[in-house]
């Protein structure tokens, strides 16, 4: 055992009654460990200070412990239990654990931040790129037929600032001409075109009825005028025209004592939004050849919808916004009654439409929403195909226009091996005959059963189609001579050389 100076009591340390030490005559005396000899440490009575949470006496001079505590740290055997011990106080296993699992989250963490950093980076590259690309090429990607909406909202902001958009005062004469079905689309320019339609937003009073800002009137105008393509047909000075024979039917059938300013407002945004950004080829290009609009809207009127769409992401820029004063609930209403009046454009539907309104027309009810609804949905088909009812040397260019884009997508069809409706094949129609059968079978009975609700439309509207339909009857006519004598001019050239 171990010797003790004379002025110290020999009081060991002990360690929450560890089973290696027992206890004698008052005294602490080691017995035999079973997993170490540790030796006892002797402190001084008067200087020891008890730790009530660990029960290990310590003096408080600490020069004194430092002897006899190297001593024995040396000859400790049974250190890995006490840590053992120590680690179970203490929690410190755990703690490592859950300091490593943490450290392993955050460089986890880092690393796909600094990925996704890297990703950015790439995306912007390539963005700046593809911007650079389209710049060069005059601004936009000439694709009419696989569609690319990485840039949706790329040109919907209108290029010309406000203040660059010129005033025109419409003349008198201007005004009355705008409201008639004989007005020229011809000699104006886009300007022009935007100024008549703002007029008619005023002259109609649906500035005020929306509350719209004039300067947003202005630059809703512009953002339109700029997302219609310059397609030979379904473009800018189109969207003029229907729109101006929807004004015109306004005041031909006295609409504004018959509905309200909001279905007014519905038209005529309806009427200038119908063809948004057509790419110049129709809906039976867009299924057979499986572009992105059709495969995007189901072949579901792929055009159509995808009018209406460009149509509210203009809206939705809070400085083209004419509705921006609307509130909600009246807004959804009109949304609603604008995106069924777009896709009412489609001929497709034209039989289901036209025979829903001929049921009605008979009792026909102002008041009934339906009845309403459906006279809206004919009104904007009359427009959207109305050159007809225009004077012949105002209407005979729109044909030919027609027809230029109908090659254009006839003769990409047989490049693509594609079907081709006879009446676009170059080789196989004639203006009279592509005219003569819609004038006879598709305007004429609309604008009859029009004409039972609105007879007033009779001498201007109905009979100039009659008379267009004679005219080209005529034509044709003439065609099938000119056709037969050429014949047999060849057949007699024939039998000379013979």
């Amino acid at each position: 055992m171990w010797e003790m100076s004379a002025k110290y009591s020999t009081k060991q340390l002990w360690i929450h009654d560890h089973p290696g030490v027992r206890q004698t005559a008052g005294r602490y005396q080691p017995s035999v460990m079973p997993c170490c000899d540790l030796q006892p440490v002797c402190f001084p009575p008067q200087r020891r200070k008890t730790c009530s949470r660990t029960r290990v006496c310590f003096p408080s001079d600490r020069k004194s412990l430092l002897s006899p505590l190297t001593r024995c740290l040396h000859g400790l055997r049974c250190l890995p239990e006490i840590t053992l011990l120590l680690s179970r106080a203490f929690k410190i296993d755990e703690l490592k654990t859950e300091v490593a699992n943490r450290l392993a989250t955050l460089e986890k963490r880092v690393e796909l931040e600094g990925v996704k950093v890297v990703e950015i980076e790439k995306c912007k590259n390539d963005m700046k790129k593809l911007r650079d690309e389209m710049t060069s090429r005059g601004g936009r990607v000439n694709c009419p037929c696989k569609y690319n909406f990485s840039d949706d909202g790329k040109k919907l902001t209108p290029r010309r600032d406000v203040p660059d958009y010129p005033k025109y005062t419409l003349s008198q004469e201007t005004i009355e001409a705008l409201k008639k079905p004989t007005f020229d689309v011809w000699h104006w320019e886009h300007n022009e075109m935007l100024s008549c339609l703002e007029y008619m937003y005023h002259d109609l009073g649906l500035v005020k009825e929306f509350t719209i800002n004039p300067i947003t009137l202005k630059r809703w105008l512009l953002a339109i005028q700029e997302n219609y393509r310059s397609n030979p047909f379904h473009n800018f000075r189109h969207c003029f025209c229907v729109s101006q024979m929807m004004y015109g039917m306004i005041h031909l059938c006295n609409l504004q004592d018959k509905l309200t300013l909001t279905d007014l407002g519905m038209l005529m945004t309806a009427a200038i939004c119908h063809d948004l950004d057509h790419p110049g080829y129709n809906n039976t290009y867009q299924i057979n050849a499986r572009t992105e609009l059709a495969v995007r809207y189901n072949d579901i009127s792929p055009l159509e919808n995808h009018h209406c769409a460009v149509a509210f992401q203009i809206l939705a820029l809070p400085e083209c916004n004419i509705f921006a004063n609307v509130d909600a609930e009246a807004f959804k209403q009109i949304r609603q009654a604008i995106i069924t009046l777009i896709l009412a454009t489609d001929m497709a539907r034209h039989r289901e439409i036209l025979n829903s309104f001929k049921h009605r027309v008979d009792n026909f009810d102002f008041t009934n929403e339906e009845h309403v609804t459906c006279l809206k949905m004919v009104l904007i088909k009359c427009c959207d195909i109305s050159n007809e009812v225009r004077p012949t040397e105002v209407a005979e260019p729109w044909v030919d226009c027609l027809l230029e884009e109908y090659f254009m997508q006839s003769d990409r069809e047989k490049s693509e091996g594609l079907p081709v409706a006879p009446f676009m094949d170059r080789d196989k129609v004639t203006k009279p005959t592509a005219q003569i059968g819609f004038i006879k079978f598709v305007l004429i009975p609309m604008f009859e059963t029009v004409m039972k609700l609105f007879p007033q439309i009779e001498e201007i509207v109905v009979q100039p189609l009659r008379d267009s339909r004679d005219h080209y009857e005529e034509l044709k006519q003439i065609d099938e001579a000119m056709s037969e004598k050429k014949k047999t001019e060849n057949m007699s050239l024939g039998r000379k050389k013979e």
